[in-house]
């Protein structure tokens, strides 16, 4: 994302410090037009080197400043000479800061080349001496290498800051699903019941108010009971078990006048896999409630050494040929399974119905 154009006070401090060796061709100006434009210079390469370490600008600015800063460095030094080739090396760091953090950049490292066959160039122009001339190239070299250095480890904080804050949203993503297939379960299998006991509400009123009154309270009590998971799933403390669940599920599928046959043979599981196996059972028993027209459904849970496997079947008109559901309910159940490394199979029955089978590991 571009920043706006403007560098951090910090990050101009930080680069002036670097501008000290600039005194001494201050100090051998001989006009003020040559000292103001040192100092045009001074000021237009803290600025640029600054925008290129806070990486504010487009690059296409940020190149089109340090041409200037190039330009005028490499006039300055072939005009004046001598103590005036220390230009260069700010030249040179300049290019390191402003392209060493690009996408290419191989780019700074050309820049670099060149500011070096420009100190040679210039320096045997203006006869200045050859140590002279080998000293700037050593100081250019070893200030572009730390420029460079930490150019690329500015880039990399700001990579990890844009890293974190990814994580974060990532995070935040990842708790709103986890909270919607929450809801999603809880809603729609209390729903589901109380849809179901308010038809036999409906039915009985008139012949049997006595059981209609019963099928009121449970109703009721399944209002009551959902408030409390609701609450529990907000402040992110439900667990529900699998007996209770089963348990539920049972009570569900006889209210909608579905033989219920529950088998465990399962020894007790870790909290882990009872809570798994629970979400399970109560999507699963949603789902035949609302969807099966089954007059029969059997859940049963079974352990080996290593795995427990819970299979939910009915005998609904669903045929085999038929594709089978894929409703957000499953889906989420098959996410969930998958972070500890369990499966969800869902399929027709050969005969008709439906099956519904979810392994987990132990």
């Amino acid at each position: 994302m571009q920043r706006r154009w403007r560098p951090t006070i910090s990050g101009m401090v930080w680069v002036g410090v670097w501008t000290f060796p600039l005194f001494d061709p201050l100090a051998t100006a001989t006009t003020a037009t040559a000292a103001a434009l040192l100092i045009l210079f001074e000021l237009l390469y803290v600025y640029t080197a600054a925008a290129g370490f806070d990486g504010v600008g487009t690059p296409r600015m940020r190149a089109a400043l340090f041409a200037a800063v190039a330009a005028l460095g490499v006039t300055l030094a072939a005009v004046y000479g001598d103590h005036w080739l220390v230009l260069m090396l700010f030249v040179a760091t300049c290019g390191m800061a402003v392209f060493a953090g690009e996408e290419r950049p191989v780019t700074a490292i050309w820049v670099c080349l060149a500011t070096l066959a420009a100190i040679v160039a210039v320096g045997a122009a203006r006869h200045v001496s050859w140590w002279t001339i080998g000293a700037t190239l050593v100081s250019s070299v070893l200030a572009s290498a730390l420029v460079g250095a930490v150019r690329q480890m500015s880039r990399l904080v700001r990579e990890l800051h844009r890293t974190r804050e990814a994580l974060a949203e990532a995070a935040v993503a990842e708790e709103r699903l986890r909270f919607s297939r929450d809801l999603h379960d809880l809603l729609g299998h209390t729903l589901s019941v109380i849809v179901v006991k308010a038809e036999a509400v409906r039915r009985l009123s008139e012949r049997d108010p006595a059981a209609a009154a019963a099928q009121a309270a449970d109703i009721e009590q399944v209002g009551r009971r959902a408030l409390v998971e609701i609450r529990e799933a907000v402040t992110g403390y439900r667990e529900t078990g699998l007996t209770a669940e089963l348990a539920r599920a049972r009570g569900a599928l006889i209210a909608a006048g579905i033989t219920a046959d529950v088998l465990r043979t399962a020894d007790p599981l870790p909290d882990t896999a009872d809570r798994l196996l629970a979400w399970v059972v109560r999507e699963a028993t949603t789902n035949v409630v609302r969807h099966s027209r089954a007059g029969r459904c059997e859940i049963a849970v079974s352990t080996t050494p290593d795995a427990v496997t819970l299979r939910v079947t009915d005998d609904g008109p669903f045929a085999a040929a038929t594709t089978p559901p894929a409703g957000n309910g499953l889906r989420g159940l098959a996410e969930r399974l998958r972070t500890t490394g369990g499966t969800l199979h869902t399929a027709p029955r050969p005969g008709g119905g439906f099956t519904l089978e979810a392994r987990l590991p132990l």
